[in-house]
């Protein structure tokens, strides 16, 4: 049985409320609706890609409903130095000291993405690596980065793509990853698992 392709009138359901991930698949004009999934995201064990690559297949299949046939694409990222992994940050206590742990080195952003078939089964699972540098960070810029309210709710305590971008003197590997979406390797998925016939979309 031949699955339908995504379209105006069949449209990829993203798992994710995040804005970053909805500004992304517009930028690339991929028919969408947003559908936020909900799971207990604490207590994953494994490697950073592993947890990453298991919370994006938990999210899409938490939006799955036998009844649609829809494709379901879940996402999930996270910031990586020295092995630990860094979330969101919860006040700004805990973004300064993010922000003071990346300073002046490298880490990884991770992100982690699923593909569901319109039938509920798992068509693809995948993440991509991107290497980080920042710049060495003065307390001074650090305490006015964190008055723009821009470090939160952001795993890290930033983003490359706003004011956060001062920061930033290099990065190796995808950067719509660092966004939140890495879309060559999702486009290229969604054409390999056929949710779409071809890109870019006519």
């Amino acid at each position: 049985m031949s699955l339908p392709y995504i379209s105006t009138n069949n449209p990829l359901i993203l798992a994710s409320t995040s804005p970053r991930r909805k500004e992304l698949l517009e930028q690339v004009r991929i028919p969408f609706k947003v559908i936020a999934g909900d799971i207990d995201e604490n207590g994953e064990d494994g490697t950073p890609h592993k947890i990453c690559e298991r919370l994006s297949g938990k999210k899409a299949l938490s939006v799955y409903n036998s009844s649609t046939k829809n494709w379901i694409l879940g996402a999930d990222t996270i910031v990586v130095k020295d092995s630990i992994i860094m979330g969101k940050p919860v006040d700004e206590d805990d973004a300064a000291r993010m922000l003071r742990n990346l300073s002046g080195g490298e880490h990884e952003v991770i992100t982690g993405y699923s593909i569901i078939y319109p039938n509920g089964c798992i068509a693809i699972t995948n993440h991509v690596t991107t290497t980080v540098t920042f710049k060495r960070l003065t307390p001074e810029e650090i305490a006015a980065y964190i008055k723009t309210s821009e470090p939160f709710g952001k795993a890290g305590a930033y983003a490359i793509q706003e004011i956060g971008a001062f920061m930033i003197t290099g990065i190796h590997g995808s950067y719509s990853n660092v966004v939140g979406l890495p879309l060559f390797e999702v486009i290229d998925s969604l054409v390999k698992v056929k949710a779409i016939e071809r890109f870019p979309l006519v």
